[in-house]
């Protein structure tokens, strides 16, 4: 923990020059209209090169300058806050070596030390290198599937900028989003869960979870009000779809996926909405000459004047905290079905089982344990990507 202020002392460098790009940026676009006032007006016309900089939002230009940021902005976001989620999903998963460290701050900084201990410091970042690999893909089809559901619910008519248009579109980002990279995740959290000193490897983990097998749900009870012939239709129906539905394979990489949809869209709609409301509120007349930064050159003209670099941080942050706090339960549910194949005995467990074995092993407050490490993690990880994803727009001129 006691890390993260140099940490961010880097990133504080880093907002700097990217700031420092916005400004300049913007006096070329003071320089460029004074030198037109006093040109002559034939003259005014921009060259073709200089419109062609800007692609239509349905482009395929557009669609892959937005799909390179937002990969990036995945790539930084989750790269600041590696510790923190390695620490997380041992605490989410009760891992047995680690329980006793939970319930208080000190022992987020005992558990870091003793993986540092074993491990060294790439054992903080275990599993890091799935993590890229999942979340580039992830951020940057959510942020272009953002673009495009917003230009098709929102459009550039402000008349239009209602909140449930901003959930909408974050929701649909984020389902289309975790629809194509899920697979990677439980992967990832897998390798996150490993604590032995001998761990597996990737093959081995993705061959652990290709065989396991869900548990086996026992007959039918035949005791049931209602005639026999009835209970045993049940019966036989119940074998029947057990035997078509697949039980192992690929299926195992969705173990989750529904309650993972569940916990997307109040997430991924929630965290679109608040960070765009609070652009909202750092843009009121009253306030935006503190908050915000002059358009730069070659900006669409429905696009509203950037924030400064600590405006964008607090509008990513408070976004994350406000949508986590919605949808952790979820994901608390989700990182347990996940690794129930890995604390078990192989066997693969429902939503149903295993919101039922988190309450009667804790109770309520099961369902949000980790939750202060998650915003310790959930702020710098949307303020980073948020304002990565913002800054590289107006470096990739969309």
């Amino acid at each position: 923990m006691s890390e993260l202020p140099y940490q961010g002392e880097g990133h504080a460098t880093a907002v700097g020059k990217m700031d420092g790009v916005v400004r300049k940026a913007s006096n070329v676009v003071a320089g460029s209209t004074a030198q037109r006032t006093n040109s002559d007006p034939a003259k005014d016309e921009p060259p073709v090169a200089a419109k062609g900089k800007q692609p239509g939002k349905h482009s395929a230009d557009y669609m892959l300058r937005s799909f390179v940021a937002g990969g990036l902005s995945g790539c930084a976001a989750k790269t600041t806050v590696a510790p923190l989620d390695r620490v997380k999903i041992l605490f989410q998963t009760s891992n047995p070596q680690f329980a006793k460290y939970q319930g208080s701050w000190a022992g987020v900084g005992i558990a870091m030390r003793d993986i540092y201990a074993h491990d060294g410091i790439l054992g903080l970042f275990r599993g890091h290198s799935a993590t890229l690999l999942k979340i580039y893909p992830y951020a940057a089809i959510k942020f272009v599937a953002y673009e495009q559901y917003r230009a098709f619910i929102i459009g550039s008519d402000r008349r239009n900028e209602t909140w449930f248009r901003r959930f909408l579109s974050g929701a649909l980002a984020g389902v289309s989003s975790v629809f194509m990279t899920y697979p990677l995740e439980v992967i990832r959290v897998r390798l996150a869960f490993e604590t032995k000193h001998r761990s597996s490897s990737l093959v081995d983990i993705c061959k652990k979870i290709y065989h396991e097998y869900p548990v086996r749900k026992s007959p039918i009870a035949t005791t049931v009000s209602g005639s026999g012939a009835t209970a045993t239709l049940a019966e036989a129906a119940a074998t029947t779809v057990q035997a078509v539905a697949p039980q192992s394979g690929l299926v195992n990489f969705y173990r989750g996926f529904s309650t993972t949809l569940l916990g997307m869209v109040p997430y991924a709609g929630v965290s679109f909405l608040t960070h765009d409301t609070m652009g909202d509120v750092f843009r009121l007349p009253s306030i935006r000459k503190y908050t915000t930064l002059p358009k730069p050159a070659g900006a669409p003209p429905d696009k509203p004047e950037p924030l400064r670099a600590w405006a964008e941080l607090i509008a990513g942050g408070v976004s994350g905290v406000v949508s986590q706090t919605v949808s952790y339960p979820l994901e608390v549910i989700r990182r347990r079905m996940q690794v129930s194949g890995a604390v078990g005995d192989g066997h693969r467990l429902r939503i149903g089982e295993t919101a039922s074995m988190i309450f009667r092993e804790r109770g309520f407050p099961g369902f949000f344990v980790g939750l202060s490490i998650g915003y310790v993690k959930v702020f710098p990880l949307a303020a980073v990507s948020f304002y990565t994803y913002e800054r590289l727009k107006i470096l990739f001129k969309i």
